[in-house]
């Protein structure tokens, strides 16, 4: 494509979303998704020699993180003061750690995703990092719960768990202002409900494969659980 081969001389996001409809446009997609590999891959690219071996420890770079995040990540989850797109999940604050388990296990197969496994794929060890600690290092985006008795709900269990039903109490591990714990478990304050919903049904029907303990523990919780949940969380602060 003669319109991607431009990504080089990328140096604003307004050139990479000038560049990414131009790919996209001109190969009749239907999802920017299916576009931006190409993108980051043309990225990638140009610095490949410069870090030969993804296997050897590198100190994170929160500049070249920021270069990958803005040429291709943040077409799906915002690095600025926005919130983005609510079925996408706020990377804002998350822990590196975590996030960089989740781009080795999307490139595996272990976490299955048709969008998230090219991008994790064209990454290497080192870039993940990067770009994890880029993340991790920005301030998370407040959010809001939606209802009062839903959130109410949610917050019992929460705090308390179900003891009848062997459901744990989420602050037991997430910690009691969502905040989690690094290099164990996931920041979940503020998340977006649509998201917490669709990854608590995909540990419940089994789709999503990559956590026992969260496999185990959505498969007791009901639809109306799962919704009071996330509507919870979303304002959890």
């Amino acid at each position: 494509m003669e319109g991607c081969r431009a990504v080089s001389a990328l140096k604003t996001r307004s050139d990479h979303c000038k560049i990414t409809r131009f790919c996209f446009w001109e190969n009749n997609m239907t999802s920017p998704a299916l576009a931006l590999p190409g993108l980051l891959l043309a990225l990638l690219a140009q610095t490949a020699l410069a870090n030969p071996d993804a296997a050897v420890p590198v100190k994170a770079d929160l500049a070249r993180g920021e270069t990958i995040a803005n040429a291709v990540c943040v077409a799906c989850h915002s690095a600025d003061d926005k919130r983005g797109s609510p079925a996408q999940p706020l990377l804002k604050g998350q822990h590196a750690e975590y996030l960089v388990k989740q781009l080795q296990e999307f490139k595996s197969g272990k976490r299955d995703s048709v969008v998230m496994k090219p991008f994790a794929t064209a990454l290497s060890d080192a870039d993940m990092k990067h770009v994890a600690a880029f993340y991790a290092a920005k301030k998370p985006s407040p959010g809001a719960a939606k209802s009062a008795d839903l959130a109410a709900l949610g917050e019992k269990i929460y705090r308390g768990g179900i003891a009848n039903r062997n459901i744990p109490a989420c602050a037991g591990c997430h910690s009691p202002n969502g905040a989690g714990i690094p290099a164990q478990y996931p920041r979940v304050s503020g998340q977006h409900a649509d998201y917490l919903v669709a990854q608590l049904t995909a540990f419940r029907e089994g789709t999503r494969k990559n956590s026992g303990p969260m496999t185990d523990i959505a498969a007791n919780l009901s639809k109306r659980e799962i919704d009071a949940l996330a509507d919870y969380i979303a304002g959890l602060h």
